[in-house]
């Protein structure tokens, strides 16, 4: 009986596609557990060359990721598929899924819904419920990973942008002097885990995962980090007590007539966001570098596009 392994977010040029290219520097190892050829889903518009290099066999399912019924014909005969498209294109994923007897479900979702301010967290919540609902419903079999701020490539919008302010900045702008606890987590170190979960399914059947990097680190040290990498003798910051950012943001809302909204990115920065992997590496051996070791790899991308820019100008 063939056991078809699917998956959504191949193209994506962080863990997505990092996992793709585990999954075809392994398909040997993987040829007991999953038939050939992989199936991922992806827009009408992504690019599949990069994974038609790797596996020229790769079958491909181009349509609307939010479109069920597009959904429920391409995860015809699908025994498990990884989900890493986004949290929140899992419902019609899943609902697809289990309606065409997908047997396991490995959903990538976010730390995002532990935020105790609304926005950020309470949809997120709402997703979960839903989704374990469903699941239960038809007796899928479920794991949840919930990665921290994902970083290790210059799209990724997060530690990029703290990249370029640091390297353009003379004084980088922070709230409460930047001193709080984040746990960033590197793609690649998501993509093993990913693969992890998928190749130990007893060991994780059922159960949820938060997946941070390798230690908690304060945002001050991590923009001190990112400029001792950038070759500047010192960061210099220009800190902003958090009532007073908050006033700003509030204030920007009302005279752009809710146009411009940052109250809650506001409320964001200074929430702290660390989280224990504790679980994850018991159950698959899961072992993230620090935040020191996996920046090395953004920067140089990031200086090498600088300096092609230079060269063009």
């Amino acid at each position: 009986m063939e056991r078809v392994l699917a998956l959504t977010g191949a193209t994506g040029r962080k863990s997505g596609g990092a996992f793709f290219r585990l999954l075809a520097a392994n398909r040997e190892a993987l040829a007991d557990s999953f038939s050939q050829p992989y199936r991922v889903l992806v827009r009408p518009s992504s690019d599949t060359k990069k994974l038609l290099a790797l596996l020229p066999d790769t079958d491909v399912r181009r349509g609307d990721l939010g479109d069920e019924a597009f959904l429920r014909d391409a995860l015809r005969g699908v025994d498990t598929l990884v989900h890493i498209a986004g949290i929140r294109l899992s419902l019609p994923i899943v609902r697809a899924a289990a309606e065409c007897g997908v047997r396991r479900l490995i959903l990538v979702h976010t730390t995002g819904i532990y935020s105790k301010y609304k926005k950020a967290g309470e949809t997120y919540r709402q997703i979960d419920a839903e989704v374990y609902a469903i699941c239960r419903q038809f007796s899928v079999i479920l794991t949840i990973l919930r990665p921290t701020m994902i970083y290790g490539r210059t799209c990724d919008n997060n530690v990029s942008h703290f990249i370029r302010m640091v390297d353009k900045f003379p004084l980088m702008p922070v709230v409460n002097g930047a001193r709080y606890e984040l746990q960033p987590v590197y793609c690649e170190d998501l993509a093993a885990a990913y693969f992890s979960v998928l190749t130990h399914e007893e060991a994780t059947a059922g159960k949820d995962y938060d997946l941070s990097g390798g230690a908690p680190i304060l945002l001050r040290d991590m923009l001190k980090e990112i400029g001792a990498q950038l070759g500047k003798k010192r960061v210099r910051f220009l800190s902003v007590p958090y009532a007073l950012a908050y006033a700003g943001a509030l204030g920007l809302y009302g005279l752009s007539l809710g146009r411009k909204d940052l109250r809650e990115k506001v409320q964001r920065l200074c929430e702290p966001r660390a989280y224990s992997h504790e679980a994850a590496t018991r159950d698959f051996g899961y072992a993230p570098v620090e935040f020191a070791e996996g920046v090395k790899a953004e920067i140089r991308e990031y200086l090498a596009e600088k300096n092609k820019g230079a060269e063009r100008t």
